[in-house]
């Protein structure tokens, strides 16, 4: 068990690490000299260290406007119904169950034709742990608890990327990977809907903008100036004191130089990775896991329809907001939701980028409409589940499929609940 959590700890939870042994075990199964082998850990581990880095900027630049949105709808602080509690209480249940997971996924991967490797690290942790907060919330404990988490991360972990592989190869032009993350349904429902009315002659990468504005054709900028706005908009409602005494104008200008900054340093980490692990995960294809694909975190293809990105986040917001306020007025899930400000940005972003890919500029804001919609009923079903294990922290994640498969997780564990 010392030995398990200790692997655990310090590489399946350190992503920078686990994808740099991945990538060392591809170059060595390539007969790769021994340079290009330290070279590819390095600029591998590097290149992942620039995503988080540009990740957690991005999540420091808007997490404030969900606090500022708490104050604004009176949300209850809830205390004890977030990660770091449940952690200390489950977590031995949470690790057990991800290593079995991790097994049974590579068997999966192994010997059915649903050949994917889940290589997004974090996630690797973040599913065992909503699947065994789900079975908590349905009665379960011990041994059946660990199982229900494992077997449903090692599920989650090889269909939905499979699921989602000829969207990613209609954006990126090849089939060499494909997404780990838990935009998912959120992607599907959004791809198939602008595959049914979008148009693929006009894309969101080929807007023609007056030469005035021509600026907005660089993302950084684009999101700097959205973030921005949604600041000001949101300061007006707000007690400013709250975040500081500084000029509040100039405060939100700050924020949105900060998430510029953090699409900056995201797509340069974006392009290292790839030009890294994708090549060294030709080995383990080869040799390991025949004709397996690798599936990576939602930033690795923004690159390829920045725009994109940028258009899902602005349809997310415009339209799940009226949602959560209407739902919040009626009190249609028994819990204050906030705007998902994280969710419309990572998830309805990648939903966007890939309907974009299926029917274009009109596919891209169509797709991604429906889309949010979905994300707000998705929200809403996790917050009638999570009721006394980690509802905060689906509150400001959730959204997408952390909160569809656990609520599947939450139906299944009370079917079997009674028997144990």
């Amino acid at each position: 068990m010392f030995i398990l959590e200790w692997i655990i700890q310090y590489i399946f939870r350190n992503p920078p690490i686990l994808l740099a042994l991945i990538a060392m075990v591809g170059l060595l199964l390539q007969r790769k000299h021994f340079a290009d082998i330290i070279k590819g850990m390095f600029l591998t581990a590097f290149g992942l260290m620039i995503i988080q880095v540009g990740v957690g900027i991005l999540v420091e630049a808007i997490l404030p406007v969900n606090i500022a949105f708490q104050t604004l709808t009176g949300e209850a602080n809830l205390e004890g119904l977030n990660d770091a509690t449940f952690v200390a209480d489950f977590g031995a249940d949470i690790g057990l169950a991800m290593a079995i997971a991790l097994v049974l996924h590579v068997i999966i991967a192994r010997f059915t034709p649903i050949k994917t490797i889940f290589l997004t690290g974090h996630f690797l942790w973040w599913f065992p742990f909503i699947f065994i907060a789900a079975g908590v919330e349905a009665g379960l404990r011990g041994m059946p608890l660990v199982i229900m988490g494992a077997v449903c991360s090692a599920l989650y972990w090889s269909l939905m990327p499979w699921a989602l592989r000829k969207y990613v190869f209609a954006v990126i032009g090849e089939e060499t990977w494909t997404l780990g993350h838990p935009t998912g349904i959120l992607s599907l429902i959004a791809a198939f809907v602008a595959s049914k009315v979008g148009n693929k002659e006009k894309s969101t990468e080929d807007l023609n903008m007056p030469k005035g504005i021509s600026f907005f054709r660089e993302i950084s900028i684009t999101g700097a100036i959205i973030i921005t706005i949604m600041y000001l908009a949101t300061w007006l409602f707000v007690d400013r004191a709250m975040f500081g005494d500084g000029n509040f104008f100039m405060g939100s200008l700050q924020y949105g130089l900060m998430f510029g900054v953090g699409l900056i340093t995201l797509l340069n980490g974006v392009r290292m990775l790839i030009s890294q692990i994708v090549p060294a995960f030709k080995g383990i294809s080869e040799k390991l896991v025949p004709n397996a694909l690798p599936a990576f975190d939602c930033p690795l293809i923004f690159n390829y329809r920045p725009n994109a990105v940028i258009l899902g986040f602005v349809v997310a917001m415009i339209v799940s907001t009226p949602l959560i306020i209407i739902s919040n007025t009626f009190n249609l899930f028994g819990v204050m939701l906030i705007p998902l400000i994280i969710s419309g940005f990572f998830e309805c972003g990648t939903a966007s980028v890939l309907a974009e890919g299926q029917g274009g500029l009109r596919g891209a804001i169509i797709g991604t409409a429906v889309a949010a919609v979905v994300m707000v009923g998705l929200i809403g079903l996790a917050a009638m589940v999570y009721t006394t294990t980690i509802l905060n922290w689906q509150l400001i994640f959730g959204g997408n499929d952390q909160s569809l498969w656990g609520v599947l997780a939450y139906w299944v564990s009370s079917l079997f609940a009674g028997l144990f």
